[in-house]
């Protein structure tokens, strides 16, 4: 039987303009070109589980607007279950406006939209207790987060992104906790879980059990062409493969390959690799 999980987190269309550098401040710079592709770090996170050969469920909100069935569009060709995110009639699905240059770097802002939208009911009624681990991030509202946290019943991750402070019960519940460096300090002096991954971007990640380092990864060599849903590859494998009941540090390394060949490939959803692409670039 494949390890279950259920997705609670955001969904969203990413309008992505591909330039040859990122602006800077004030600045004005031409693209060469725009794609809409289904996103958000909850979707993005719940499809690279379900193409790593998980069994998903995912809990969150669309709007009723015409980009609603694109934002589902990966999960359901994914086989991610999906009757479980309400349709809203107002506010429209949540857009994601990306900016990535010829270095793969990216500049990301997020209108959160239907994901505002996402409540402790829609959450309590999807059942998420009877999955084998619950994952989430921090673009939807606090109180479905702590839902999720109270009816979680074996692994609960945290994905501490984007940047923002956690409710203190979400972090004291949480078994894994997933930031880069920027998301820990948002997190202050607040717990960081029974296991903590710490991501390093090219230099890789380390896994902190209990405050003590038990494993430190580094991923394989690729040629960068659009970070954007690395983070989300990284974390879902990771879980996954903790689910799997691999080791530490092979369950590290496997979640850096990951991130490295979603950085490889444009786009988010698209990018996302399947257990066998992880298995051939680890065995390069």
């Amino acid at each position: 039987m494949p390890p279950s999980l259920a997705v609670v987190g955001s969904i969203n269309v990413d309008l992505v303009a591909h330039c040859r550098r990122l602006p800077q401040p004030g600045e004005t710079v031409l693209a060469d070109g725009a794609d809409y592709v289904p996103g958000g770090k909850g979707a993005n996170q719940a499809v690279a589980a379900a193409k790593l050969g998980a069994s998903v469920r995912m809990v969150g909100c669309v709007g009723s607007d015409r980009l609603a069935t694109l934002a589902q569009a990966g999960m359901r060709e994914a086989g991610v279950e999906v009757r479980w995110i309400p349709h809203v009639g107002w506010p429209d699905t949540g857009l994601a406006l990306i900016v990535v240059d010829d270095d793969g770097e990216n500049q990301i802002v997020v209108i959160p939209g239907a994901n505002a939208s996402l409540t402790r009911d829609d959450v309590s009624d999807a059942g998420v207790g009877a999955f084998d681990a619950v994952l989430c991030q921090l673009e939807i509202p606090d109180e479905p987060l702590a839902e999720a946290a109270r009816l979680a019943k074996g692994l609960f991750c945290v994905n501490a992104a984007p940047a923002r402070p956690v409710p203190q019960d979400v972090l004291e519940r949480a078994d894994l906790i997933v930031a880069n460096s920027l998301e820990l300090e948002a997190l202050g002096s607040s717990p960081l879980g029974p296991l903590f991954a710490l991501t390093l971007g090219a230099e890789g990640a380390l896994l902190l059990e209990d405050g003590v380092e038990v494993a430190r990864a580094t991923p394989p060599a690729v040629e960068a062409v659009d970070g954007t849903a690395a983070g989300d590859a990284f974390t879902a494998c990771l879980v996954v493969s903790l689910l799997e009941g691999r080791d530490r540090e092979e369950a590290l390394r496997r979640a850096c390959a990951a991130g490295a060949i979603a950085a490889s490939r444009p786009g988010a959803q698209p990018s996302l690799p399947t257990a066998v692409e992880v298995d051939a670039i680890l065995a390069r």
